[in-house]
């Protein structure tokens, strides 16, 4: 997926006239671009079997059509995280697109992933794993918070 937006985003890309490669905003499509097939996929598998149940339960008490969607959205909330969840594991994990159209440009594009690249190749193993430390807290309290709205 890099390597794709990278493509369409250089100088001779398609895309290359808005300027886009080597900034944060193409970091988030390419990552937002790997993340959005996770998490259709865990939405559309928990929603697709429970939309007729929940329309006729929405029409049996009253409701309109409009009030179907968000009724299977409250409903699906467990579906929901665990598709956030996904989308956010596959995000964090990805190196390779961040890197090729984010240029890895200290204080502009480079994020805790290619930071840890970085530190790893220089031989920097303390602040690698320390980096590496805060990028697992990170995903914890992303777990922890996706935890607690499945809940409620």
């Amino acid at each position: 997926m890099g390597l794709l937006f990278y493509l369409l985003l250089s100088r001779s890309g398609p895309l290359g006239f808005l300027n886009l490669l080597y900034t944060p905003w193409a970091m988030v499509l390419a990552e937002a671009t790997l993340a959005f097939p996770l998490i259709a996929a865990f939405v559309l598998s928990g929603a697709r079997g429970r939309v007729e149940e929940v329309r006729l339960l929405v029409r049996s008490l009253g409701g309109k059509e409009r009030h179907v969607l968000p009724t299977l959205l409250a409903e699906s909330r467990r579906t929901l995280a665990a598709a956030l969840a996904a989308g956010f594991g596959g995000a964090i994990s990805e190196v390779g697109a961040a890197t090729l159209v984010g240029g890895d440009i200290r204080h502009h594009t480079r994020v805790l992933t290619t930071a840890i690249v970085v530190e790893t190749r220089m031989g920097e193993l303390q602040a690698a794993l320390a980096l590496g430390a805060v990028l697992l807290g990170i995903a914890l309290l992303v777990t922890a918070f996706l935890v607690i709205l499945e809940r409620e």
